[in-house]
């Protein structure tokens, strides 16, 4: 039985590293991610995926998050993605995307997470690479492929 979980938002920003604003339904497009999204882009990191749990979780007691506060694309319930090894492939709703990375160095790009003293980012957010495109939508099934 494959893993599921659901796509709860999908979050737009310009910039990387900003905090990205909720936009409903996105299309992904190969070789891209989310036209206008500072990950867009022909390279390995096109999409951020955060587990929304977790994000939750990490926070310190009494705050709170909006969904793109932390420069994520994607805030996925139910699925443990930081113990998905890269390679791992999940459809979301009409698309097929591929994790090329778990966590990342926040040295590079401090991180609107970074800012807020939490340190989920590193260790837990995934990266991933569009292998299909097709629309997706808060309330969509995300499913691990089998191989």
């Amino acid at each position: 039985m494959p893993a599921v979980g659901e796509l709860l938002s999908i979050n737009v920003s310009p910039e990387r590293g900003s905090v990205k604003q909720p936009c409903g339904a996105a299309l992904l497009q190969v070789d891209l991610g989310i036209a206008g999204d500072g990950h867009a882009g022909d390279w390995h990191r096109q999409l951020s995926l955060l587990n929304w749990e977790h994000a939750q979780t990490a926070l310190p007691p009494g705050e709170s998050a909006a969904y793109g506060e932390f420069a994520e694309n994607l805030d996925i319930s139910g699925l443990e993605l930081h113990i998905l090894p890269p390679g791992t492939r999940l459809r979301i709703g009409e698309a097929l995307v591929e994790i090329t990375q778990i966590g990342k160095d926040l040295r590079e790009h401090p991180s609107p997470f970074e800012l807020k003293g939490n340190g989920l980012m590193p260790r837990e957010a995934a990266f991933a690479r569009v292998l299909s495109g097709g629309r997706i939508g808060p309330g969509d099934a995300v499913r691990v492929e089998e191989e």
